[in-house]
C-alpha cells in the first residue's frame, strides 16, 4: 500500500506514491533517486541526510514523509543554479572542506540555512550551525574557512575563486 506525497523538490512540484512508513530521505533517495543527502545513522546524530524544508534545516531520516506533504524541499542537488555552482559548493572545492564528501550534502544545507538567516556569520556562529553534523574527515577548520569564504562571496559581486585571488595577491604584496 502507497500514500500519495506532493512536495516541491528543488522547485518541482513532485506527486509521488510512497510506503505509509517512508522518511523523507528514503523517499528522496529510493522513490526520486536524488542521492546527494546521504543515509548515515538513521537516528538524527549526523547530519549526513540534513535537507532544507521550507529554508529550514532538518535531519530528512527522523522526518516522515507525510509531514513534508505539500512543502518546499531542497536538497544539495538543487543548491547550484543550472551548471554554476552555489558559493557554498564552490568554496567547499577551492578550499579541500569535503574530503570524503559523505557528509558534504548535510553540511551545505545546514550553511545556506545560516548564510540565508546570517550573511555574516562569527566562527562561534558558524561552529554552532554545523553542530548537528559530524565530519570525520576534515577537523572542521577548512569547513569554517569555506562558509566564511561564502558568506564574503555572497555579500559582494565576487565569486570565492576570485575573492582567494585577491587574498593571494594581498598576502604577496606584502
Amino acid at each position: 500500500m502507497r500514500e500519495i506525497v506532493r512536495l516541491r523538490i528543488n522547485g518541482d512540484l513532485i506527486e509521488t506514491g510512497v510506503p505509509p512508513h517512508y522518511t523523507l530521505l528514503e523517499t528522496l533517495r529510493y522513490i526520486l533517486g536524488l542521492t546527494g543527502s546521504k543515509q548515515g545513522c538513521d537516528k538524527g546524530d549526523c547530519g549526513a541526510c540534513t535537507v532544507l524544508v521550507d529554508g529550514e534545516a532538518v535531519l530528512s531520516c527522523l522526518l516522515p514523509v507525510q509531514e513534508a506533504d505539500g512543502r518546499s524541499v531542497v536538497t544539495v542537488e538543487g543548491l547550484a543554479n543550472g551548471a554554476k555552482p552555489h558559493p557554498l559548493q564552490d568554496a567547499f572545492d577551492l578550499t579541500g572542506a569535503a574530503q570524503c564528501g559523505f557528509c558534504t550534502p548535510g553540511i551545505l544545507c545546514s550553511a545556506t540555512q545560516l548564510l540565508a538567516e546570517n550573511p555574516t556569520p562569527s566562527r562561534t556562529e558558524i561552529a554552532r550551525a554545523l553542530s548537528g553534523n559530524l565530519c570525520r574527515c576534515t577537523g572542521y577548520t577548512k569547513i569554517f574557512e569555506a562558509v566564511e569564504l561564502a558568506a564574503a562571496a555572497l555579500g559582494s559581486t565576487r565569486t570565492p575563486t576570485e575573492i582567494l585571488a585577491e587574498r593571494r595577491n594581498v598576502s604577496e604584496a606584502g
